[in-house]
């Protein structure tokens, strides 16, 4: 009773507070050819709290772009996005208020040192309790270039605008400001809006706000938009415009999405098919304009169609064109009409807009699977991932951060999630979230809870607590658990039966919850593959033992039709018929699949690869667990033949990781690997390597791109003597015990990364520590930096070997950790690879080893774009001789940092290389072939 009372006031107060009236008139003139916008406008604002305001806020979005040190200019550096900092600053937009005037008289204002996307501006007077501002504001929007966040203008000339305009912040208590982070999610109150826009011929308006007047000028056209309780600002300004509006008895869809060539009488059907769904689901929707753009589908795609190339084809056309429809009208429809702070709460947005999404395809597209045509095609329907439904994906995406431990609170706020949960994994979680909540509660209550939510809350302001307060009063179920643990922690869902005893009547099971929370689970009991019942079991802190009818059952299994989203689904199940059809058999197949709990499950891969000149291309098969989701314990074989070689090689590696929750030490692997190659012509190499690996990362921020990792490993290197080869020492096999220290912070802006290392092995013991620095000033210039030292603890290796020595420009690789292609070679191309390690030079030098000790720097700044300029000088001190200074110079072509870089010795120790003889020999090449590296390109703007 006390529940509903509340809710009660709640309502009431948000249904006073929507009475409450903002306006916002604007006169706007645009200047296309030079990018300006000229806006005079008013504000009007009501203070609906009950403090007195001394200063109001606004938000200035548009300024976000003004220099590469705003929170905007931030955010795409985490996200390695270099566009914005590398563009011409005629390219980034900006605002230049010039006065903010009330009754007349001008105020004083400032933007906020560190946010200069945000305005205060102090009144003249008080704002009491109810009563209303009105503010003049003259100022100039200079329009970015729409390559960074897709608004701005376009290379044509078109504008795509969204926050043009400045609006007032909300204050409900607090001031609700936050910067421009390319979130899209500002959130303002709702207002009336009148708009005058002169704007040059030839251009066409596309806006959701309705059409008042239109004026032929001179040289110019005027049009006058208006709508009332808005609070979105999108406006496009085109000469070739491409929207299509198809217009039913509610609603006019103004649309450019794709349609994949659908005729457009397909089109329409489609179309009214998706307005009646919402209609149906979320109630009328208050505006007479729904404006769905093929921006806002590129910003939030169907994941799984935008992957292939558009002429592969897995989805019939009009599923497709229905998706993308429905997914951008869901997000537009609950963003123009549920008033929630959607930088802080969006999760019930993105909940809802997934869930929907779901139970339309469950109730139009029952049969499709996620692999869409493909799942029938020969070969591929054996794999399980061809079983998938299309609603399978949205646990599955989750997963992928979960099972990684990259997962997020749902109530986080959305600038504080990794980019990946930002755009997906929270999104879909949020979504499978209220599947499982519906299925918990049942009989449809939160279907119609949701309808009813949103119509009396529409175009109020509210909350995702108000949304919980009033399921709350639509069930006797306890709900709370939804609301507690899977909203607002990381908690992962694990469960696992256990201690199973039946008798001819009952059946008494203990079920574990393996993880800290209080959610509820299923357990349904199955004769063969037949239901017989199902039952939700609540409050499993640890340990539940129950008793249920048996009922002729012969499996027990929770969590049966995967509605939850757990994280091991593999020990769900019990057979009742014995311990024998306990034990899973094994399944073998070819290729990676998605995992199939009901096995264990053995990939088979064939393998073709080119490690090294030595063994030339190998052949083989590789045999291993892994599947698309990542496990605690993995093996990997990999019998191979080389060709060049002819002999057999391989590899083999057994791995255990565990991941810690609410802990700056996230992960601990422990592990053993083995190998056998060449490593020079008719050479061998056996190594077998144990090591334990702790990883570590602020447990505060996810985004943050610190990180330190501490490794143990001992190594047992074994390999074929040859006294002709030059790299041979008089001990060819060896044991080291390495323990590594890396603590690095790789950003776009700032890079700093070192690294402390010590090696202990019969023969010597040695330290060395590593420090490297980029820097990527405004003007587009880079520095780098890199200090290295190391030296011999102690030293008993053969005085004619540098085997085990430093090395000024190519290491000799004992520990076997570099890709080297040809690591034995002395002369040719493949003795010209470069990597950065131990010394760093990239000249051969006369004295190119140090069995004591080594210092060096190097350094490299910006000529002209990737060609640079590079640097080192270093001392290196071998027994019985005297400390060498050495020094090289010359261009470095950057063309992937880290990945593929060009050198071109100049200056040395040798003189002028450049006038040299076999100068083409000098010239060295940094690059990598593997596919694992290349990856790393992509996942450090998502992860």
């Amino acid at each position: 009773m006390k529940l509903r009372l509340f809710f009660c006031f709640t309502f009431l107060l948000t249904s006073i507070i929507s009475f409450s009236q903002n306006k916002i008139d604007l006169k706007a003139d645009f200047d296309i050819e030079n990018r300006k916008i000229t806006i005079s406008q008013t504000i009007q604002y009501q203070n609906t709290s009950q403090d007195e305001l001394e200063s109001i806020y606004l938000n200035d979005w548009n300024n976000s772009y003004s220099t590469k040190k705003t929170p905007l200019a931030i955010r795409f550096a985490e996200e390695y996005d270099n566009q914005f900092h590398l563009a011409k600053n005629e390219d980034r937009g900006y605002s230049v208020i010039t006065s903010i005037k009330q009754n007349n008289e001008p105020l004083v204002f400032n933007q906020l040192k560190k946010q200069i996307d945000i305005v205060k501006v102090d009144l003249k007077t008080p704002l009491k309790p109810g009563e209303s501002y009105t503010i003049h504001l003259e100022y100039i929007v200079q329009i970015p270039k729409d390559k960074f966040t897709d608004y701005g203008i376009s290379e044509l000339g078109d504008l795509n605008l969204r926050y043009w305009y400045i609006t007032p912040v909300v204050y409900n208590g607090e001031w609700q400001y936050y910067s421009n982070k390319n979130l899209d999610d500002l959130f303002i109150p709702k207002a009336d809006l009148n708009l005058e826009i002169v704007y040059p011929k030839g251009y066409i308006i596309t806006s959701a706000l309705n059409l008042s007047e239109t004026k032929q000028l001179s040289n110019k056209q005027l049009i006058k938009l208006k709508g009332e309780n808005r609070v979105n600002n999108k406006l496009f300004l085109s000469k070739a415009s491409n929207f299509e509006t198809i217009q039913s008895e509610e609603l006019s869809i103004i649309s450019n999405i794709n349609d994949d060539g659908l005729e457009l009488l397909d089109r329409v059907l489609i179309t009214e098919k998706v307005t009646k769904f919402l209609f149906k689901n979320l109630g009328n929707y208050p505006h007479e304009k729904l404006l769905l753009t093929n921006i806002d589908y590129n910003k939030d795609p169907v994941y799984g169609l935008n992957f292939l190339p558009s002429f592969i084809k897995l989805y019939p056309n009009n599923f497709q064109y229905e998706l993308k429809l429905l997914k951008v009208a869901l997000n537009n429809y609950l963003e123009n009409t549920l008033l929630i702070n959607p930088r802080k709460e969006q999760w019930l947005i993105d909940g809802l807009q997934i869930y929907y999404l779901m139970n339309y395809v469950e109730t139009h597209y029952p049969d499709m699977k996620f692999l869409g045509s493909l799942a029938d095609f020969w070969g591929i329907r054996s794999f399980h991932a061809a079983d998938m439904s299309f609603n399978d994906k949205y646990a599955f995406a989750f997963m992928t951060m979960a099972r990684t431990n990259r997962d997020q609170p749902l109530a986080m706020s959305k600038d504080s999630l990794l980019k990946f949960n930002t755009n997906i994994a929270n999104k879909y979680k949020a979504g499978v979230g209220l599947k499982y909540l519906d299925d918990f509660i049942n009989s449809n209550v939160l279907e119609t809870t949701i309808k009813s939510f949103l119509e009396q809350t529409k175009l109020k302001q509210t909350s995702p607590k108000a949304f919980e307060n009033y399921l709350k009063t639509k069930t006797s179920k306890d709900v709370d658990w939804f609301f507690n643990d899977y909203i607002n922690t990381r908690a992962k869902i694990d469960f696992k039966i256990k201690n199973v005893k039946k008798t001819k009547d009952s059946i008494t099971l203990t079920i574990k919850n393996k993880r800290n929370n209080n959610m509820p689970i299923s357990l349904y009991t199955l004769n063969n593959d037949s239901v017989i019942s199902k039952s939700w079991i609540e409050n499993v802190t640890k340990n539940k033992t129950i008793t249920i009818p048996r009922n002729n059952a012969n499996k027990l299994v929770l969590n049966y039709n995967q509605v939850i989203p757990e994280l091991n689904l593999r020990d769900n199940w019990k057979s009742l018929k014995g311990f024998f059809f306990n034990n899973k058999p094994f399944q073998f197949r070819l290729f990676k699949d998605i995992e199939d709990p009901n096995y264990n499950q053995v990939f088979l891969m064939p393998i073709a690869e080119f490690n090294n000149i030595y063994d030339g291309f190998t052949f083989g098969l590789r045999a291993y667990n892994t599947t698309l989701l990542r496990k605690h314990f993995n093996y990997k074989i990999e019998p191979r033949y080389a060709l060049k070689s002819k002999s057999l090689t391989g590899s083999a590696a057994v791995s255990v990781t565990h991941y810690l929750q609410n802990s700056n030490l996230y992960s601990i692997n422990y592990g053993i690997r083995g190998s056998y190659s060449s490593y020079a012509n008719d050479l061998f190499v056996r190594k077998i390597i144990p090591s334990v690996t702790f990883l570590f990362r602020n447990d505060g921020d996810f985004r943050s791109n610190k990180r330190q990792r501490l490794k143990f490993r001992y190594l047992d290197i074994n390999r074929d003597e040859d006294v002709n080869n030059i790299l041979n020492t008089t001990e060819p096999n060896y044991n080291i015990f390495n323990v590594n220290y890396l603590n690095s912070n790789d950003n776009l802006i700032n890079f700093s990364k070192w690294s402390t290392d010590l090696q202990i092995a019969k023969t010597f013991s040695k330290a060395s520590f590593n420090y490297e620095y980029r820097r990527l000033f405004e003007s587009n210039r880079q520095l780098n930096l890199r200090f290295y030292t190391g030296a011999f603890l102690s030293n008993n290796t053969d005085i004619a070997s540098d085997y085990f020595s430093f090395a000024l420009d190519r290491p000799t690789d004992y520990l076997f950790d570099y890709g080297y292609l040809g690591r034995s070679e002395a002369s040719g191309i493949f003795s010209q690879q470069y990597i950065t390690a131990e010394g760093g030079f990239k000249s051969k030098l006369e004295t190119p080893f140090a069995n004591q000790w080594i210092s060096t720097l190097n350094a490299s700044t910006t000529l002209w774009k990737y060609i640079l300029v590079y640097g080192d000088v270093g001392f290196v001190k071998n027994k019985f001789n005297n400390t060498n200074f050495v020094y090289d110079s010359g261009i470095r072509i950057n063309l992937v940092t880290d990945y593929f870089e060009i050198y071109l010795p100049i200056y040395s120790n040798l003189g002028w290389e450049i006038g040299q003889p076999n100068y083409d020999q000098r010239i060295r090449f940094k690059f990598t072939v593997d596919p694992q590296s290349l990856l790393g390109l992509f996942r450090r703007r998502w992860y």
